[in-house]
C-alpha cells in the first residue's frame, strides 16, 4: 500500500522505556526527514499512544538537529511513554475510531509505534481499523523491550545495555562480597527485571568465566523454584567459597505459578504487579541458614544505564527505528523491523522484517538449552549467544563530571478536534 499524496508521520513510545529507546527515535526522525517526498510533517506523541488518543502532539520539526543527533545517547523516553493497552476491537472500538479521527484530522498515514509485545499488537489493530474505515495507515512497529523476549528478532533493542549493567554490576558487587565475606556478608542477593522470561538474569551469568566464579545460583522464571533444592546450593556454596552471590529474576515463580514475591495487584496492562522477590528469597535463607546477607533491586536503574549502555544496542536500536521508516515509505505495512544473526564470532547481522500478526502478545523465553542441567546457571550456548549483545562502549557526552544527557522543547501540534477524548 503506497499513498499517493504526501502524508504526515506519527511517532509514539509505549510501555517501559530503556537506556536506547531514544536512539530509536533518533532513527526515525533522522530517516524521515531524509525521505522529505514522501513523508510531510513528523509528529510525536506526548506521553506515548495518550497523546494520539487526546490529539496531544509534538511537533518534532521544531527540535533542531543537534538535538535530534543528541538523542542517540540519552535515556529515559524523550517524547513521554505511557503503560496504556487498548482493548480489542469489538471490546473498545471507539479508541481506534479516535485514533484514525485524530489521524485524519493531522493528515498522519504512517505510525511508528515503538514498543514490546503489547505495543506490536495495538500497531496491527491501527492498520487493521484504519483500512475498515477507508482511512489506510501504514503500521510499522519498532521493536524494543528490555526483557527480549519478543519472537522471531534475534535480540530485542534494549536488552543488550540492560545484560551490559547487569553482567558489570553482578561482577562488581561478587568482588565486594568476596573482600567481606570472612567477617562479614556471606550472601548477596540480586534481584533484576523479568516477568516470564529470564534473559537478563541469564546476562548475569556473564559476570563469571570459570567454575565457581559467581554469580553461584540464577533463578531463572523458566525454571520452577524449589525450595529445598536452592537452599542446599546456598550452603554448599559458603562451605565451597566462602559466599553465595545469587542473581533471581523477578518472575522466579513455584511450580504451580505462583511467583515467589507477587503483591496482588495488576498493572495498566494486566500482567501481576510484582514486589520484591529480592527480599523473599534473603529472608529464605536467613531462617535456614543464619548468614548474614544483602540484598539489591536494580529496579530503573538497570534500563535507565545509558552510561555503559552496549555499543551494539545502540546500533541496533538506530536501525530498526531507521528500517521502520524506509519499509513505511515502501508501502509495506503492519510489519515490525527484526535484528538477523549471520554469525557469533565476530558477530554479524542486518535488518529483517516479520508481519506484526506473528509477533504480537507472543513471548520468547530462554530456551533450556540455554541453562545448564541444574536450573541455576547458563550454559555455553547461552554464553555464545549473550556476549556478542553486550560488546563495544558507546559513552555519552561528559560535562561536569556527569552525563551531557537532552531534552527535548516539545512544542505542541495545535489541535483541530473540538471533541476531546477520555482517558
Amino acid at each position: 500500500m503506497k499513498h499517493t499524496g504526501k502524508k504526515n508521520a506519527l511517532y509514539a513510545q509505549s510501555g517501559g522505556v530503556s537506556a536506547v529507546i531514544n536512539a530509536s527515535a533518533c532513527g526515525v526522525i533522522e530517516t524521515a526527514l531524509r525521505h522529505g517526498r514522501q513523508i510531510g510533517k513528523i509528529y510525536a506523541g506526548r506521553d506515548g499512544i495518550i497523546g494520539a488518543l487526546t490529539e496531544d502532539l509534538i511537533d518534532v520539526g521544531r527540535e533542531s538537529a543537534a538535538t535530534i543527533r543528541a538523542l542517540k545517547h540519552t535515556p529515559g523516553g524523550a517524547f513521554g511513554s505511557a503503560r496504556f493497552k487498548l482493548k480489542s476491537i469489538e471490546h473498545n472500538r471507539a479508541e481506534y475510531e479516535r485514533l484514525i479521527e485524530v489521524f485524519r484530522a493531522h493528515d498522519i498515514g504512517y505510525f511508528f509505534y515503538n514498543g514490546g509485545n503489547d505495543s506490536m499488537d495495538t500497531a496491527l489493530k491501527v492498520s487493521q481499523i484504519g483500512e475498515s474505515l477507508g482511512y489506510p495507515v501504514i503500521c510499522v512497529g519498532v521493536p524494543k523491550t528490555v526483557d527480549n523476549d519478543l519472537p522471531h528478532t534475534d535480540c530485542c533493542p534494549g536488552f543488550g545495555s540492560v545484560a551490559k549493567y547487569i553482567a558489570v554490576s553482578t561482577r562488581e558487587a561478587a568482588l565486594d562480597v568476596a573482600s567481606m565475606a570472612r567477617t562479614s556478608t556471606k550472601v548477596f542477593v540480586f534481584e533484576v527485571m523479568g516477568r516470564h522470561a529470564g534473559w537478563i538474569a541469564a546476562a548475569a551469568g556473564l559476570a563469571g568465566r570459570k567454575s565457581g566464579e559467581p554469580p553461584h545460583i540464577i533463578l531463572f522464571p523458566e525454571i520452577p523454584f524449589d525450595a529445598e533444592r536452592f537452599l542446599e546450593r546456598v550452603k554448599q556454596c559458603v562451605t565451597d567459597y566462602g559466599y553465595c552471590v545469587v542473581v533471581v529474576s523477578e518472575g522466579t515463580a513455584y511450580g504451580d505459578g505462583r511467583f515467589l514475591a507477587e503483591a496482588g495487584t495488576r498493572d495498566a496492562f494486566g500482567h501481576a504487579q510484582l514486589g520484591g522477590v529480592a527480599p523473599v528469597v534473603a529472608d529464605m535463607i536467613r531462617q535456614r541458614h543464619g548468614y548474614k546477607y544483602h540484598w539489591a533491586v536494580a529496579d530503573y536503574l538497570q534500563r535507565a544505564a545509558r552510561h555503559i549502555a552496549s555499543q551494539v544496542d545502540v546500533e541496533q536500536a538506530y536501525a530498526v527505528g531507521k528500517a521502520a521508516v524506509e519499509l513505511g515509505i515502501k508501502g509495506v505495512n503492519a510489519v515490525m523491523p527484526t535484528i538477523v544473526r549471520k554469525r557469533s564470532k565476530p558477530y554479524r547481522w542486518t535488518i529483517g522484517h516479520i508481519p506484526l500478526s506473528e509477533v504480537a502478545n507472543r513471548e520468547k523465553k530462554v530456551p533450556r538449552e540455554f541453562i545448564t542441567p541444574d536450573g541455576f546457571g547458563i550454559t555455553a550456548a547461552c554464553r555464545r549467544y549473550l556476549e556478542p549483545l553486550i560488546a563495544g562502549e558507546a559513552y555519552p557526552a561528559y560535562r561536569d563530571g556527569l552525563p551531557d544527557y537532552v531534552r527535548i522543547k516539545g512544542a505542541p501540534v495545535r489541535r483541530k478536534l473540538k471533541k476531546t477524548f477520555q482517558i
